[in-house]
């Protein structure tokens, strides 16, 4: 049954522990295994958690809409013996959005174009953002923290969107609102409201927006992190208060955080981290999860219990992340969400997973890690899984090229079949197949079309595939390198880039350059 390796592995971690005499880390008894989930009115909410009690999950974060939600929920919850935290919205407004935007216009964040979140969209419409820097939003938020802490049973607040809008996407996400973040661009770059300028110049003597780039002034930029972090450890002191465990579910590290928004969690007085290493996000490798759980465990607050937070998904990917994360320091799993675990088997699968580590947990000679494992690869040549998933893309780009002059496709928008294969992060050809298959669910006039395609690129695997020349680097741009390569038979040129968020490689894109792409396809026809 998968996966023994991490017991076995644990056990040998044991004794080396014991015979070195390292001084174990302090944990408390909290949940091993957790899950987001979304409470409304009308759930089956005693089903949803006889599924995670059978599961093996013993944790939940619960967005519900009121305190009097989880004080219908949470007997419920006891009656499986699952904990209940209150996961809540920070910063970025929930179920009170429309009230402050029509109460408070002035309370919303500003980006460096001088534009407010009151009138503005970044992204996605339920963006809305408060300016931390404010007395009122800061007691706006306590008063709402303190109103959830007043719920008997409740074991703690978990929080969430606590810190600016993105600044940078995942690269993953790039393709879906038609964007290359390479750089901080001003129309993403929030935290500009009148009054955290006056703070900012209060303290340090000039206005940032006066620097010819203020993406790249470490002070304002740390600034803006340290008013997130006002805000977090007033939040904490307020949980604390009611005896109640404070916890958070920040982005994947400290380091990535105070890059893509403003968000330095390494310095919050949390009781539990859920970081949210979604590797599909980011480089689709569970090399992403083991190298950002190596970082958490050397840059969190040293009173911090850290869990590491994993996207669900069907297959054997999802238990190689959890050991990538337990093999490396954290002391247990957060899944979004439960609900993505769909068939009785992989829920069984799973279930056997947490019997494992908890045998493990209840031995007497078990002893946490203190230190980390796998050493932290930044060079992504040296990393296997992410080459072979440039090389799959690279493949994938040819197939489809081979495709277009199939007849199932003279119909199709090219442009738009490209826009679908940059969206995806996939890392095996069983990753890619999938998600070209699973596109067929809302375009079910595609099916022809993907169905071409997914025989092409079988085809052209099978037939021996692509041949690659040299790498050969052609620009650097601020944490962002960018590399050519040349496809040696159909002699397409691709674009490739790195991204390196954090230190820690945190995306990678593959285009094939139009000038040549096209001149191939002419070819074909």
């Amino acid at each position: 049954m998968k996966k023994l390796n991490y017991l076995i592995l644990l056990f040998a971690v044991v004794v080396i522990a014991a015979c070195s005499g390292e001084k174990a880390e302090k944990t408390t008894d909290y949940p091993l295994f957790w899950t987001w989930l979304d409470y409304r009115a009308g759930i089956n909410f005693d089903s949803v958690c006889n599924i995670m009690s059978e599961t093996g999950i013993d944790g939940v974060m619960l967005n519900a809409p009121t305190p009097d939600d989880y004080r219908e929920a949470i007997p419920i919850a006891q009656k499986y013996g699952i904990e209940v935290y209150a996961w809540l919205w920070t910063m970025n407004l929930e179920h009170d959005r429309e009230t402050v935007l029509k109460e408070h216009p002035e309370w919303f964040s500003v980006n460096r174009k001088g534009e407010s979140l009151a009138d503005s969209i970044a992204y996605v419409g339920y963006y809305k953002f408060m300016c931390p820097a404010l007395p009122e939003v800061r007691e706006y938020i306590r008063k709402k923290i303190v109103a959830y802490c007043e719920v008997e049973g409740l074991n703690g607040i978990a929080i969430d969107y606590h810190r600016f809008v993105d600044v940078v996407l995942p690269t993953s996400l790039w393709a879906k609102y038609g964007i290359v973040q390479d750089v901080e661009y001003p129309e993403f770059d929030y935290g500009y409201h009148p009054e955290m300028i006056r703070l900012f110049k209060e303290k340090f003597g000039y206005d940032p927006r006066e620097q010819e780039d203020p993406s790249a002034d470490v002070k304002w930029r740390q600034f803006r992190c340290d008013q997130i972090t006002e805000v977090a450890n007033m939040i904490a002191e307020t949980v604390h208060s009611y005896n109640k465990v404070m916890a958070a579910s920040p982005f994947p590290t400290p380091a990535m955080s105070r890059r893509m928004v403003r968000q330095d969690w390494g310095k919050w007085n949390l009781d539990i981290v859920f970081p949210m290493v979604y590797r599909n996000f980011y480089t689709g490798d569970v090399s992403f999860v083991s190298d950002c759980t190596n970082e958490n465990v050397r840059d969190k607050n040293p009173n911090t219990t850290l869990y590491c937070g994993l996207m669900a998904s069907d297959g054997p990917v999802l238990f190689d992340c959890m050991d990538a994360a337990l093999n490396n320091g954290a002391r247990g799993i957060a899944i979004f969400t439960v609900q993505s675990l769909r068939t009785p088997e992989l829920r069984q699968q799973f279930k056997a997973y947490t019997d494992s580590v908890r045998a493990l947990r209840a031995s007497p000679d078990y002893t946490p890690a203190t230190t980390p494992r796998d050493q932290v690869i930044n060079d992504p040549f040296q990393k296997e899984g992410i080459m072979k998933a440039v090389k799959l893309h690279i493949q994938a780009n040819i197939s489809m090229a081979n495709a277009s002059v199939l007849p199932e496709l003279q119909d199709i928008d090219p442009q738009m079949l490209k826009s679908m294969m940059q969206r995806t992060v996939s890392n095996t050809p069983e990753e890619l197949i999938g998600y070209l298959n699973a596109s067929t669910r809302w375009r079910k006039d595609l099916a022809p079309a993907i169905d071409a395609i997914v025989q092409q690129f079988e085809t052209d695997t099978k037939e021996g595939g692509i041949k690659l020349g040299e790498f050969k680097k052609v620009n650097q741009r601020d944490v962002t390198t960018y590399y050519q390569v040349s496809e040696e038979n159909s002699q397409v040129v691709f674009d490739v880039a790195f991204y390196m968020y954090g230190g820690i490689l945190s995306g990678w894109s593959v285009k094939p350059e139009e000038e040549s792409y096209n001149q191939y396809i002419s070819g074909l026809k």
